[in-house]
């Protein structure tokens, strides 16, 4: 399994509606992918800047490719996300799982 970790920044003032548009659209497409596992978001306040993570699971490199394309480490992004980041990191993280049961 793989869980793939996504970093985004919006300004604080726009983090309730960020979050309301990754609930509405990307939670969504994630969980649309067959062999998708699971989609946690992570939200951490810090002064005026909101940091959000989605840490997501899958089944297998191959399962990304379907989600986010031939380039599994690319960001994915929408075109509501212009309103909201402050940046546009290029790539994510992949990490093997390894469950203990």
């Amino acid at each position: 399994m793989i869980a793939r970790l996504w970093h985004g920044r919006t300004p604080a003032h726009l983090a309730d509606a960020y979050l309301d548009f990754l609930k509405a659209r990307a939670i969504p497409d994630y969980e649309s992918v067959a062999g998708n596992r699971g989609v946690y978001l992570l939200r951490r306040d810090d002064g005026e800047v909101t940091h959000f993570q989605t840490l997501t699971f899958w089944d297998s490199e191959e399962v990304v490719k379907a989600f986010a394309g031939e380039d599994v480490l690319r960001a994915k992004y929408y075109p509501e996300d212009n309103d909201f980041l402050l940046e546009f990191e290029t790539l994510v993280q992949h990490y093997e799982v390894h469950p203990q049961r």
